[in-house]
């Protein structure tokens, strides 16, 4: 065999060797989008839209009727703002309920699993977000336990949550609001 033909077989052997390593690393990869649970930004604003078209309706209700002080309570990451897909941007859907909510003198609060309300203030606002308040966890607090100690520090405080929206279980543990609006969190893989 002369070298031109054994340096072709040799190329030849390789590349069959190399061609399902390459196949199977683009299998892997491909298989990992879906393994992680989360949809395209459209399905999951599709997702966001049908689970929050029912909050202005029900607040419109409640205040008309005027019990208490209303108030809408938001969670921050991937519910009022876009943290996982648009870092900094307003989730549309839940702005429209917070200036619905402005318009019509409901108080618009958020409560947060992070610890500091620092730049979560300015994140917001510059969102276009009206602002009333925002209560975080205590460091050592689990989230769900941050969260029902803030709500209920608010409505101790003389409001009456008439909605609660969030995409997480800890945004409805333990009560303190009349009516929850969950978003999607596909198992908890959106945080």
């Amino acid at each position: 065999m002369s070298v031109r033909k054994y340096r072709i077989a040799v190329l030849a052997a390789l590349a069959a060797v190399a061609l399902p390593t390459a196949t199977l690393g683009a299998a892997t990869t491909a298989q990992a989008a879906p393994e992680s649970g989360l949809p395209s930004y459209e399905t999951w604003q599709a997702e966001v839209k049908k689970a929050v078209a029912p909050a202005i309706p029900w607040l419109r209700e409640r205040v008309a009727e005027r019990h208490g002080k209303p108030a809408v309570v938001l969670d921050i990451d991937n519910t009022a703002l876009e943290t996982h897909y648009r870092p900094g941007h307003a989730n549309k859907p839940v702005l429209q309920v917070a200036q619905w909510a402005r318009e019509h003198h409901v108080s618009v609060l958020f409560v947060t699993a992070r610890t500091s309300s620092s730049s979560a203030r300015e994140q917001l606002k510059q969102a276009g977000y009206p602002v009333d308040a925002i209560c975080t966890r205590a460091h050592g607090e689990s989230k769900g336990e941050g969260k029902r100690r803030c709500r209920r520090e608010l409505t101790n405080g003389g409001h009456t949550i008439t909605a609660n929206l969030g995409n997480r279980s800890t945004d409805f543990e333990g009560g303190f609001y009349e009516k929850g609006f969950k978003l999607p969190d596909y198992g908890g893989r959106l945080s």
